[in-house]
């Protein structure tokens, strides 16, 4: 690689990352009831929790923004022409922003939604092999959330027994790990 496609490549995943820590429910909270939503229900700064003080109107709002930052990220890297890895880091950084924003000292969201908007903006293909496997998931374990863990947690396999090229595999493992350990805390009460 160049010097300057290896420079575009780390300022596009540098911008990711901090679009990731713009951390919508926060702000939108911080600013609406002068709260820390982080101090609320689950601890996430996240659409479901900011519906716990905002209501449903904050949820839409929060989940719409933190999905149009994964969709946006993804956006960027391919207007710059980044290979189909760098497509994928770059949908790995604006997550782990999300989950890990620096401003807020690590403490984020969950980062399902700017998961599924990257997800969506990258393959829509591959976004839509998710409800099949959340529906089956839902009928083993009828939780919701826990059944989308086991559906992005599934991705991958269905990737690797479709044929899909190894950036798609491998970065679908990735992200399934960071979501995973995003939602650590919800598995540790579901397991009680």
């Amino acid at each position: 690689m160049d010097p300057s496609a290896a420079l575009k490549t780390a300022l596009v995943l540098l911008g990711a990352y901090l679009l990731g820590c713009l951390a919508t429910g926060y702000y939108l909270v911080r600013f609406r009831a002068a709260q820390d939503i982080r101090q609320t229900g689950s601890g996430s700064s996240g659409a479901t929790n900011v519906a716990r003080v905002l209501g449903w109107r904050g949820f839409l709002i929060t989940l719409s923004l933190d999905a149009g930052k994964g969709a946006l990220a993804v956006f960027l890297a391919r207007r710059a022409e980044l290979g189909s890895w760098a497509v994928w880091a770059t949908l790995i950084a604006v997550v782990a922003g999300h989950v890990w924003p620096l401003q807020l000292r690590f403490r984020g969201g969950k980062g399902a939604a700017t998961y599924l908007g990257g997800l969506v903006t990258l393959d829509w293909r591959i976004a839509l092999m998710l409800v099949p496997l959340g529906i089956c998931g839902y009928a083993v374990v009828r939780q919701f959330t826990l059944a989308g863990l086991i559906a992005i947690a599934l991705l991958p396999v269905t990737l690797g027994i479709l044929g899909y090229p190894l950036p798609a595999v491998g970065g679908s493992v990735a992200l399934a790990v960071l979501l995973v350990l995003a939602h650590r805390a919800n598995i540790r009460g579901w397991r009680r």
